[in-house]
């Protein structure tokens, strides 16, 4: 089992997903559409839902994850990237907050333990493939 990431790193690339995920609504709903719309959090959690499961399905990482170096991975071993089924459940946990706090000794909190993932650091994976 690769080295499971730290909470500052997961906490940093959540923090980056949602700030990515309200400029992108803020783009769409200019400044004063975001400030006054009372959805405009709902259109923020919709987009950070659909961009982390995005990503995480095609780049095995959301955009906030890439940038702080973190992958999800299967836990089963074999490497191939966790599908969309399974990358769109797992954040749409995320979003609910109590799954990622319901977590095991190794790490997995709920939201991994039922999408079969694991969060973990780049160089932990590059160090398991030498």
């Amino acid at each position: 089992m690769e080295q499971t990431a730290s909470w500052a790193q997961r906490v940093l690339a959540l923090l980056i997903d949602w700030i990515a995920s309200t400029l992108v609504v803020i783009a769409f709903l200019g400044v004063d559409g975001w400030s006054e719309n009372p959805m405009a959090e709902f259109y923020v959690l919709g987009v950070f839902v659909l961009e982390s499961a995005l990503f995480t399905a095609l780049t095995g990482a959301s955009f906030g994850k890439l940038i702080c170096r973190l992958r999800v991975v299967n836990v089963d071993g074999s490497g191939r990237p966790v599908n969309l089924l399974h990358c769109l459940i797992r954040q749409v946990m995320v979003a609910l907050v109590i799954p990622p706090l319901v977590f095991r000794p190794d790490g997995r909190g709920l939201h991994d333990m039922v999408a079969k993932s694991a969060t973990a650091t780049l160089s932990s994976l590059q160090a398991r493939r030498k």
